[in-house]
Formats: structure tokens, C-alpha cells, sequence
């Protein structure tokens, strides 16, 4: 009983050290070292003690005061970004919305200083710290694709790209888990063209993601239901699967397949094998508790996410389904172009009834409407 005691205990006093490390603030350096009495200088020096205090409000009067009054300050841009960090530094929704928009409004004004792809790179994070769940919410993890992909963008050099790349990788990691999801559902339900047209766009746009070799399996199960016209299709997923993820379990059955087919079997792509080894040997395996806490937790887990490969950089685009015949050539559709002309003939306002005086249902059409009897000329 006494040995339990203890264990328990032990476990507390684990529970209570990480619960103190956790909550101790981290500490927010002055990027001005100079040492100087100037009025400007003072103020922001002030303002950065209250921020590592947590004083975010005063700190942000401070600094305000100093934009304000010193406005050719040395330590102007350094005191806009300052009141960015102090809304980051501070949390919640409304301070990461005000956050937000002030590093914004710095990389506006300052987009050449070394805080401009920092300041990019805050933004990301916002986003990415709010991302949610595959099967929840996918407004953050839309927008921090976005803003983790302006990173790379604008600031292809800068020490923030690696990691601006690492986290889009983990964002699409998310954002093809939902799109695996839907298009499995439709699949184990039996709506073929609609799980082909799920999982034709995710492997055409996520081509790093995790279980992309099942949705290429999947895909050539929905394209064989749907009938000889779609064979091509088929083959085309099971070259991609043995080519595209030689390492993948499914390799072997589908080239069963490709056999059965008299298809010829295509050799593995040297990238693609290189890429599956690296992602093999870096692979992170989950705790023993992952599960577990994974229920509670809010975030999504991407511990499967890829390590290695070109992010996709374009936003992901619903594409027409397989199963939609294509337009003719030549031929002519309905559009909804609408033209806008001067009229020319005023006759029909002089010569045709005017429609508001009849009462609704009696109109009869142009056709079968008698033209308006002239009127006789007066007698003499």
C-alpha cells in the first residue's frame, strides 16, 4: 500500500513540474541593445519590460505613445512589430485576430526588413495553432495553407522557408485526410462516380500525403465498377500505385491486377523510392497513450504528415467528374453572356398595348396579337 502511495505521488509531482514549465512565460528579448538615454529609446525599452511582464495593455500605450510622438524614429518599425507580439503574446481569439492584422500592417509597411518573413511567419502560425481536426472545421487549416504557402512566396530565402515548408506539408496532411474520408465513404457506400471523383483529386493534388496508395486503390475499384468506357482510368490508377509508391504494400496485388489486365507493369519511379525510404526511416511512431489522449485533443495529429517533397503551392480546385461527358468540339451552348444595345426603333412603345393595363393571365403572345386598328381621319 505504501509503495503505491509513493507511485502516486511520484506521478503528482511529475504532473505539477510540467504543469509550472508549461505555464512560465517565455522571455520577450529587446532587439535594441544599444544603450542610450534618448526619450524614444527610453519608452521602448518600457514598453518591452511590460511585455515580458505580461503587461500587454500598458506596454501597447507605450509604444503607441512613441509612434505617436517621435514619428522619424530609429525605432519606429520596431515598435509596430512589438505591439503585434504583444497581441500574439496574449492569446485568445480577439488577440490573435488583433495580431493578425497588425504583422499584416507591418509587412505593408516594411516588406524589405528582416522582420518582414518573421512577421509572415506569425500569421502562419496563428492559423495553424487554431487548425482542428480532418473531420472538423477546416477554415484554419484553409487559411494557414495560405498564409504558410505567402512564406515561401514572398520570402523564398529566408530562414523561414524550411520550417513555412515543413508545416504545409502537415496542412495538406490534414486537409487530403478530409478529402480520404469523403471519397472512402463514397466508396464503401457504392457511389462510385462520386468516390472517383473525391480520390482522383486528392491524388492528383496531394501526391505527399500518407495514405495516398489506398486512395489510388480505392480509385481503381470505383473506376472498374464504372463500366469498360472507364478502363483507362483504371490502369492509369494501378500504374501510379506500383510506380508512384513501389514501397507500399499494395504493390504486389496490383500488379496482379495490371497482369490480369495484360497490361504491361511499369518500373518504380528512382524519386519516388528514394522519398519512401526517407520517409520510412524518419517515420514517428505514436506513444502509447496517442490514442488515448487523441480523443481529448483539438489539434490534428500529423506525426504521419511527409518529411521530405515539394509542398503542392496552389489551392485546391473540385474538378468536373469522370463520369460528365465533355463538350463538343465546335458546337454551340447555352451561354450567359448578355449584351447591352441603344435602341433603335421606338415604334413598338407608340404601336403595342402597354402590358401593366391588362390583368395577369390574358396577355397573349406576340403572334396572336391584331395590330391596333388605325385611327380614322377626321371629317371635313
Amino acid at each position: 500500500m505504501r509503495r503505491n502511495w509513493l507511485g502516486w505521488l511520484t506521478i503528482l509531482a511529475l504532473i505539477g513540474t510540467l504543469l509550472v514549465s508549461g505555464c512560465r512565460r517565455r522571455r520577450y528579448e529587446n532587439p535594441i541593445t544599444k544603450d542610450t538615454l534618448q526619450p524614444d529609446k527610453v519608452l521602448f525599452d518600457k514598453a518591452i519590460a511590460d511585455i515580458e511582464r505580461g503587461r500587454y495593455e500598458v506596454a501597447r500605450l507605450t509604444l503607441q505613445t512613441l509612434i505617436n510622438t517621435y514619428e522619424t524614429s530609429e525605432f519606429l518599425a520596431k515598435a509596430k512589430l512589438a505591439i503585434a507580439d504583444s497581441w500574439y503574446r496574449e492569446g485568445g481569439s480577439n488577440g490573435l485576430a488583433q495580431a493578425e492584422a497588425e504583422y499584416k500592417d507591418f509587412i505593408l509597411f516594411y516588406p524589405t526588413l528582416e522582420e518582414a518573413p518573421e512577421a509572415q511567419m506569425k500569421v502562419c502560425m496563428i492559423h495553424y495553432k487554431q487548425m482542428e481536426k480532418a473531420d472538423r472545421d477546416q477554415t484554419h487549416a484553409l487559411r494557414a495553407e495560405e498564409e504558410c504557402r505567402q512564406v515561401l512566396v514572398q520570402f523564398p530565402n529566408s530562414k523561414f522557408a524550411p520550417q513555412a515548408e515543413q508545416l504545409l506539408r502537415n496542412i495538406q496532411e490534414v486537409l487530403a485526410e478530409r478529402e480520404f474520408r469523403v471519397g472512402s465513404f463514397y466508396h464503401t457506400k457504392g457511389s462510385h462516380v462520386a468516390a472517383a471523383n473525391r480520390l482522383q483529386g486528392l491524388v492528383d493534388h496531394y501526391p505527399l500525403y500518407s495514405k495516398a496508395d489506398q486512395a489510388l486503390w480505392q480509385l481503381a475499384d470505383s473506376y472498374a465498377k464504372m463500366g469498360p468506357r472507364f478502363r483507362n482510368k483504371h490502369i492509369e490508377a494501378y500504374v501510379r500505385l506500383v510506380r508512384d509508391y513501389p514501397l507500399s504494400p499494395l504493390v504486389e496485388e496490383a500488379k496482379k491486377r495490371l497482369a490480369a489486365l495484360e497490361v504491361d507493369i511499369p518500373e518504380p519511379d528512382p524519386v519516388a523510392l528514394a522519398r519512401m525510404k526517407y520517409e520510412l526511416e524518419h517515420m514517428e511512431k505514436p506513444g502509447l497513450l496517442s490514442h488515448f489522449w487523441g480523443i481529448f485533443r483539438k489539434s490534428p495529429d500529423v506525426k504521419m504528415a511527409a518529411k521530405s517533397g515539394t509542398p503542392t503551392m496552389e489551392p485546391y480546385r473540385p474538378q468536373v467528374p469522370a463520369s460528365v461527358p465533355a463538350a463538343a468540339t465546335g458546337t454551340t451552348g447555352v451561354t450567359a453572356e448578355v449584351t447591352v444595345a441603344p435602341v433603335t426603333d421606338t415604334s413598338a412603345l407608340d404601336t403595342k398595348p402597354d402590358a401593366r393595363r391588362q390583368p395577369p393571365g390574358s396577355a397573349k403572345p406576340e403572334s396572336q396579337q391584331s395590330a391596333p386598328s388605325p385611327t380614322p381621319a377626321p371629317k371635313p
